[in-house]
């Protein structure tokens, strides 16, 4: 089998000739040939500069046998082309400089429209394309609705996303006014993605997690849904939320043809839960790859043990790659992800 087909033939939950394996933040600062581009340039012209975006997207693959590819960008950036004051430091990490709480907050937001405001995206993931030349695929992604709300209402990250509750449950009206702008963003930021290039397309719902499951029944499953329903349906979707187990039911029915899987919940317990008619993504412990090779080895022996029954398994992550990862760790875990999974057609 080529490597170009497994990936996106495990998304469709067809035979493949071993695990495909590509990791979250497979770019970043792990990567000494990232942190030399990055002393040169900002976070934010790293990501607005098609050129530079593309080089940073390659990286990893030329470095490693990964089976796909995901566009360097961030998921807040849709949120910019939509008006919203945005800066990145390195210290606190994204901040929102005029937090979104009253309705002319809301409605100042406008329609996001790819192809003008962000054509640097667009373009990166033509040049990514033209450059892989069709050796692996090339994932697009955006955040979901829940993850954008919260960073909008916080202004950045948080611990207990206070903020965000307090408006689901005093200003009910008001959050979902919120979701309803925020859904129409990334719906549009995923399609001009696809329609760019994209060959598959994972929505990142990374906060999602703090919420109990009637909370996400109520003021997230319909939007979330209403997201995947929209994507352009001529390549896979994939649907990581972070924490989410206890509602993994409500997750699966909110759309995806892959679910991501963090490190907390064993394989096969998600696996269970989720039923044989999606594929399932995930789900190293990211700190594993600080571990010594004979724990990465059981580690990722065990992941493909719980899988061993599973029609789409895609190997990845429970969650991002960590600054300071060792590079040659990564290797030899796509290396032996491949060579443990191996298998005849």
């Amino acid at each position: 089998m080529a490597r170009s087909d497994r990936f996106l033939k495990a998304c469709r939950r067809e035979a493949v000739d071993c695990t495909p394996i590509w990791l979250m933040r497979q770019a970043g600062r792990y990567l000494e040939e990232y942190r030399a581009i990055r002393k040169g340039h900002s976070f934010i012209e790293m990501c607005t500069t098609s050129e530079l975006a593309a080089e940073v997207t390659l990286q990893p693959v030329r470095r490693f046998d990964l089976d796909a590819a995901i566009i360097f960008s961030d998921i807040l950036l849709p949120l910019q082309a939509s008006g919203v004051d945005l800066t990145f430091t390195d210290s606190e990490g994204p901040r929102i400089l005029k937090p979104v709480r009253t309705v002319e907050d809301v409605d100042k937001m406008r329609p996001a429209e790819p192809e003008q405001g962000m054509t640097y995206l667009l373009d990166a993931i033509s040049l990514v394309r033209r450059e892989l030349d069709g050796s692996i695929p090339l994932i697009g992604f955006c955040g979901a609705p829940f993850t954008l709300a919260s960073y909008l209402v916080e202004g950045g990250g948080s611990k207990t996303y206070t903020l965000t509750k307090q408006m689901m449950y005093t200003q009910p009206d008001l959050f979902h006014r919120l979701m309803e702008r925020v859904t129409d963003i990334a719906i549009a930021c995923a399609n001009g993605q696809i329609r760019h290039g994209a060959q598959a397309f994972q929505v990142f719902d990374s906060w999602v997690g703090t919420l109990s499951r009637s909370d996400y029944e109520e003021f997230v499953f319909p939007y979330t849904s209403r997201l995947f329903s929209s994507l352009d349906r001529s390549v896979p979707s994939i649907h990581f939320a972070l924490h989410a187990f206890h509602m993994t039911d409500l997750v699966k029915r909110s759309g995806g043809d892959v679910i991501g899987i963090d490190w907390q919940t064993p394989l096969d317990v998600a696996w269970h839960a989720l039923g044989p008619d999606r594929a399932i993504q995930g789900n190293l412990d990211p700190a594993a790859l600080f571990g010594s090779s004979d724990y990465l080895h059981k580690q990722v022996r065990t992941i493909l043990a719980a899988a061993r029954d599973v029609k789409g398994h895609i190997f990845n992550l429970g969650h991002g790659i960590l600054p300071g990862t060792p590079p040659e760790n990564v290797a030899i875990l796509v290396d032996l992800v491949h060579r443990e999974s191996a298998r005849p057609l």
